[in-house]
């Protein structure tokens, strides 16, 4: 039996959630991942310029937290304008900021499919409403998750009687959604249940997001190892990792997974070595209008995050650290897709499914027929 509990994070001694609304009424909180491990900040979202900039120069990420934040950004920004120019522009400010998050443009069509009928007096109370609905549906679907995974990692503690080694890259945890996180809910829950789990946690270059759930695990007591990107396959070959699980920023309808870069050297080395390989999958983050993984937009992000590393200096300060001397060309594709054939399976809050076509149709019925 899944233990379950208020949330997988207390930060400054009370569960919180990564995205919440302020007491004053005029804002949203998130907290501002970029300061992350090193300090802890939480920044007021005013407007919407305010969540565009926060999600496009990724003090927040994450592909259902960008959906959670492109919500209430529209709903700041009805507050200012609620015409249908107001609306339409909101929409196409934030639909610009990440390209490959599929979550974002599904926030975006609910919040339009929700106010854009009502009066115009009626919009910016309606567009609050639906966006704290996306975020408590946000937090359901990853509960969800947690509980179809936790019986994943349960069923290998059984066989192995020790405790699971499980393989994570990027973060996707609760810094990552509205609460639990996506991949790492399994983990959470698993943890919770009293069944040893230990996490390998890829330190995810160029922005290190490793780090964050590195931090995420430690606030609730997981226990993990933090370890080099390259450092997966060894660590596979040697027999030191039961499971892997990933999250994703746009899984296709035919069960192909995009997310941070290197998620697809991690699945070569799962399957070359029968180390299961599972993306955790809200459904918000299927694209049903994508069979084929060559129309996913891969983002190209800037250059200066493979140029700079931030970190504490020896004097316990927090700094910039150049890496790649100023001449020399980087290029930063932020994300690559695993095919489905290297996926064992997907975790959605309705189940887990074969990475294909039937499998995912088989737990959404309703969208059998998109994209055909």
């Amino acid at each position: 039996m899944i233990v379950l509990f208020s949330g997988p994070m207390k930060v400054s001694g009370r569960w919180r959630r990564s995205i919440e609304p302020d007491p004053d009424g005029g804002s949203v909180l998130v907290l501002d991942q970029t300061r992350l491990p090193h300090e802890i900040r939480w920044l007021a979202l005013a407007d919407l310029d305010a969540a565009a900039r926060a999600i496009g120069d990724m003090t927040i990420r994450g592909a259902p937290l960008i959906g959670a934040v492109a919500a209430w950004g529209v709903a700041l920004a009805l507050r200012a304008d609620p015409s249908d120019a107001g609306l339409a522009r909101a929409c196409a400010v934030l639909a610009a900021t990440r390209p490959t998050a599929i979550n974002l443009r599904w926030a975006l069509d609910a919040m339009w499919a929700q106010v854009a009928a009502l009066p115009l007096d009626e919009r910016a109370a309606a567009a609050a409403r639906a966006a704290a609905r996306i975020c408590d549906g946000d937090v359901a679907m990853c509960e969800a998750i947690g509980r179809h995974g936790a019986a994943l990692i349960r069923g290998i503690a059984v066989t192995i009687q020790r405790p699971v080694r499980v393989l994570t890259h990027c973060n996707a945890g609760w810094l990552a959604t509205v609460d639990w996180g996506t991949a790492l809910a399994p983990i959470y829950q698993a943890h919770e249940a009293g069944i040893a789990v230990h996490v390998w946690v890829d330190e995810t270059r160029p922005r290190n997001q490793g780090m964050l759930t590195a931090w995420e695990l430690a606030q609730h007591g997981v226990p993990h190892t933090v370890i080099v990107d390259n450092a997966g396959g060894h660590l596979m070959q040697r027999g030191l990792v039961d499971l892997c699980i990933v999250g994703t920023d746009r899984t296709t309808r035919n069960g192909d997974v995009c997310n941070k870069i290197g998620t697809y050297l991690k699945a070569l080395a799962a399957h070359d070595n029968g180390v299961p390989f599972y993306a955790a999958v809200p459904s918000p983050s299927i694209d049903w209008t994508v069979g084929d993984p060559v129309d996913i937009p891969i983002e190209e992000r800037t250059g200066d995050e493979v140029r700079f590393v931030t970190g504490r200096d020896p004097t316990g300060a927090v700094a910039q650290i150049e890496l790649v001397p100023p001449g020399i060309a980087v290029a930063n594709p932020a994300f690559d897709v695993t095919p489905r054939r290297l996926v064992t399976g997907l975790i959605t809050e309705r189940g887990v499914a074969t990475a294909s076509r039937a499998g995912l149709a088989g737990l959404f019925p309703e969208y059998q027929g998109a994209g055909s």
